[in-house]
């Protein structure tokens, strides 16, 4: 049993052993384990607040993310309501110049028609003139014989049936 129950000297000298080793360790060590300790709870701490500025600066970032987004949203569609607006005023504005160039040319061809008209009358006129003019000869003979009496015999005659019409 003597294994198990120290002797008095080796007690007090392993309670004088501890001593001296606690008080180096008190005065040397213990320090350095406190200021390590307390560096790395400020490491800590430092790391804590640099996760809530990380998340509050990314909880803004989402933010403004969702913001431009839907400005750029807003753009879009201002953007689609313009050119929508630009494409009804384009074709308004074909639409007006086809009418206008439709009317264009149906004063053109109103003027042509009547031009045409105008020459086919005259044109008609001269031959019945004309045609009149054989036949008034061959009737009347020498009566005629004048080319300016004969142009406003026929005149008259044709402002004559012209009025009747």
């Amino acid at each position: 049993m003597e294994l198990f129950t120290p002797d008095f000297g080796l007690i007090f000298w392993m309670f004088v052993a501890f001593a001296v080793l606690f008080l180096l360790l008190w005065k040397f060590a213990w320090p350095a384990i406190m200021k390590g300790v307390d560096s790395r709870a400020e490491l800590i701490d430092q790391g804590v607040l640099y996760a809530r500025e990380a998340k509050e600066q990314l909880d803004n970032a989402k933010q403004q993310a969702e913001e431009f987004e839907a400005q750029a949203r807003a753009r879009q569609a201002e953007i689609l309501r313009e050119a929508d607006r630009m494409k009804s005023q384009i074709i308004e504005e074909a639409r007006s110049e086809a009418s206008r160039e439709a009317k264009k040319e149906m004063e053109a061809a109103k003027v042509a028609i009547e031009q045409a008209r105008k020459e086919a009358r005259q044109s008609f006129r001269d031959e019945v003139s004309a045609a009149a003019l054989t036949i008034a000869q061959q009737v009347v003979g020498q009566q005629l014989a004048d080319p300016q009496a004969q142009a406003k015999l026929v005149d008259n005659i044709l402002d004559n049936i012209e009025n009747a019409n």
